[in-house]
């Protein structure tokens, strides 16, 4: 019964780094995203733009609706942040995207959780 355990519980936590890996890469897509879509291209790139495309990008085993994005924009290089009613997604400001994800653990008799995954990316806008 132990071992049944364990095995279930490395299989679960080699899961719950496999989760991770893709809450870090949505949130450097998320940022790339952003970039590339600054505010000089026919539809840039806003807070509900990114979170769309971000959830939407289909990852194997990813549940979208337990991941947050959350998008912060700011003057760069003096790093004031912006509201959302001023345009600071403009070439050489800086975007930050934040993805959080709720993974849920749970192995046998030892109950189950819910562990909470996030990941930061920031990039300077080029267009």
């Amino acid at each position: 019964m132990v071992l049944f355990t364990m095995m279930i519980g490395v299989m679960t936590m080699c899961q719950g780094i496999y989760t991770y890996h893709y809450v870090s890469e949505a949130a450097r897509e998320g940022t790339r995203y952003a970039v590339v879509n600054g505010s000089s291209v026919t539809t840039p790139a806003t807070t509900s733009s990114i979170q769309t495309y971000v959830r939407n990008l289909g990852y194997p085993g990813i549940q979208s609706s337990l991941m947050t994005v959350t998008t912060t924009w700011s003057a760069y290089p003096t790093g004031v942040t912006c509201t959302p009613s001023s345009t600071c997604n403009n070439p050489g400001n800086l975007v930050t995207v934040k993805t959080s994800y709720a993974y849920p653990l749970s192995i046998p008799y030892l109950g189950s959780k819910t562990l909470t995954m996030t990941s930061t990316s920031a990039m300077v806008i080029s267009q």
